[in-house]
């Protein structure tokens, strides 16, 4: 190490298994002891992979146009499993809130249509036992034909 700079370099395979190794919950603080690699790095490693997947991870020598791409999150790259899913874009997110307040919205108006409708069911059961009481006035057929 030259001034607390890692001059070492890793094969993107080798940063793969570390990242899986992360994600499967081992903790980082006894992986960078293990390895000799310091966590700020291994963090640096999983954040890269969580954006832009495996093409972001450098191996040796200059990035490519397609690794650049993948660091700046500009490719499709599927979720793998144990990473965390990829940030939506601010619009995105404000139309999901968007979308979350409008059905909010939705439920609240249920609620109040179904408390009206069980208190006009309860209104109506109690004058219904009202008339089948005794003395009360009893249905009849009507005369006109």
């Amino acid at each position: 190490m030259a001034n607390g700079v890692d001059q070492r370099r890793f094969s993107r395979e080798y940063k793969l298994a570390v990242i899986e190794r992360m994600a499967s919950g081992e903790p980082v603080s006894a992986l960078s002891r293990e390895l000799g690699i310091a966590r700020k790095c291994l963090y640096q490693w999983r954040d890269r992979y969580r954006i832009g997947g495996a093409m972001a991870l450098r191996s040796r020598g200059r990035m490519t146009k397609a690794e650049a791409a993948a660091v700046r999150g500009e490719s499709a790259v599927l979720p793998q499993a144990g990473s965390a899913p990829p940030r939506a874009p601010p619009d995105e997110l404000k139309r999901a809130r968007a979308r979350i307040a409008e059905l909010e919205r939705k439920i609240g108006q249920q609620e109040l249509d179904l408390d009206f409708f069980q208190r006009a069911l309860r209104y109506v059961e109690e004058a219904q036992q009202q008339s089948d009481a005794p003395g009360g006035t009893a249905s009849t057929r009507s005369s006109k034909r």
